[in-house]
């Protein structure tokens, strides 16, 4: 009865339709993500920096121009991130805004699974930057994106997502109008949504 019983579970979840992505689809997301910058991010006036880790809201509009390919925009409420130096601890934050436009290919399975990939470019611009040590700023940066995740369809209009993103962000920094280095944050994004289908 016990291989019965797993033997059914199993030929259910395998024949359970996942959520179609056929041409035209298109899909609306909410959601937590977290930008977690890599360690080390650079030097900074001879000294190396640290960039703190941010959770805000995200939002996801993806339109598939063909089956199983979408092409997406990332977007979320700003992120700010405290700034530390080697041996002076925390001298200042800023806040962030990370649009991200990729393609997506949703690699089609008979489960209610559907991983994707994708690849993309990213904008991301810096604001509200503050600093004890004086005039801080940070200039805006492109870099190539790169996705990978999974789609769980919960109806055939509705799934929760999980995602992890590689972002190349790497920006020139200046205090007091001269330029002290580049920050070198390259963040993995990880994020949980619920994804709607229209």
């Amino acid at each position: 009865m016990k291989h019965l019983s797993a033997a059914l579970l199993a030929a259910l979840v395998t024949a359970a339709p996942a959520l179609a992505q056929e041409a035209g689809t298109l899909t609306l997301g909410f959601g937590i993500g977290t930008v977690a910058p890599k360690d080390n991010n650079g030097a900074l006036a001879g000294m190396e920096s640290s960039i703190g880790k941010n959770t805000r809201p995200i939002l996801t509009l993806e339109y598939f121009i063909r089956d199983n390919i979408g092409i997406e925009l990332l977007a979320a409420a700003p992120f700010k991130h405290d700034i530390s130096l080697a041996g002076l601890g925390e001298i200042g934050s800023t806040k962030q805004l990370p649009p991200t436009l990729s393609v997506n290919w949703h690699i089609p399975t008979t489960s209610k699974f559907t991983p994707f990939v994708g690849l993309g470019v990213n904008y991301t611009k810096f604001f509200e930057e503050k600093s004890s040590l004086g005039m801080l700023k940070i200039k805006e940066s492109f870099g190539l994106a790169a996705t990978l995740g999974v789609d769980y369809a919960i109806s055939d209009k509705a799934a929760l997502r999980a995602d992890i993103r590689y972002i190349d962000i790497d920006s020139d920094v200046q205090l007091n109008g001269t330029k002290i280095g580049k920050a070198e944050i390259d963040p993995l994004v990880a994020s949980v949504s619920y994804v709607m289908k229209f």
